[in-house]
């Protein structure tokens, strides 16, 4: 199945999220605005590590497969666009323009343009530099772009959210609720209860205070996020 028809599909699935009276009429895919952009997104993220090669269009092409007769005119766009990365922020802003009201055919092209980047095994600092400005032009949260991340690089063992257990996007209450199961589970009074040494105590209480600083820095992560919001 083409990644047009993909998320056509999505699009049916999904009316409220990604259908609507204020996205373009008809199927994503037939929309040549949208099949432009994301093959022109494709094309200079190959670039942002600074060396783009002609074998990358096949890693392209595997992820966003084209339409019937449509291939030639395609490949010879992404050669074009390909020879640099200036002119991506454009598109992405045309993305956003046309399909802001359509968030989850967002998501799913900043998707495949992360298994693209993550597909020789290797993701350059330039390229998730790439990746996570294309998400904020496309008006996507820091969060969707943290778990896309986690989902195709993993996540690094300090990172607060998986300490607690939760994905990235978890709700406020979510969030709360395994901090508060977790601590629970950790307090080294447990520990003390059941007559164990004083060194599994210690490690208790290592983990009881990595938790809480795990919380911590999810609350300040999050409330300086709704207030850039708000600015």
């Amino acid at each position: 199945m083409s990644f047009w028809r993909k998320i056509a599909g999505l699009a049916v699935r999904r009316i409220d999220e990604a259908e609507c009276d204020q996205c373009p009429p008809g199927l994503p895919g037939e929309d040549p605005a949208f099949s432009t952009a994301v093959t022109a997104l494709g094309a200079k993220l190959a670039k942002a590590d600074g060396e783009a090669h002609a074998d990358e269009f096949d890693v392209f092409a595997t992820v966003f497969q084209s339409e019937p007769g449509s291939e030639g005119n395609v490949r010879r766009l992404y050669q074009l666009a390909r020879q640099t990365t200036r002119g991506f922020e454009s598109y992405a802003r045309r993305l956003r323009k046309r399909y802001g009201a359509c968030p989850q055919l967002l998501e799913d092209v900043l998707d495949g343009l992360f298994h693209i980047a993550a597909s020789d095994g290797a993701v350059t600092g330039d390229e998730l530099a790439y990746l996570e400005r294309v998400c904020e032009l496309f008006g996507l949260s820091p969060l969707t772009f943290r778990r896309l991340k986690a989902t195709h690089l993993g996540a690094a063992n300090d990172d607060p959210y998986v300490i607690l257990g939760v994905a990235p996007d978890a709700s406020d209450e979510a969030i709360r609720a395994a901090w508060k199961a977790q601590l629970s589970e950790a307090h080294p009074d447990r520990a003390r209860a059941r007559g164990l040494p004083s060194e599994f105590v210690e490690v208790a209480e290592a983990k009881a205070a990595a938790i809480n600083a795990a919380y911590d820095q999810i609350l300040r992560e999050r409330k300086a996020m709704r207030l850039e919001g708000a600015a």
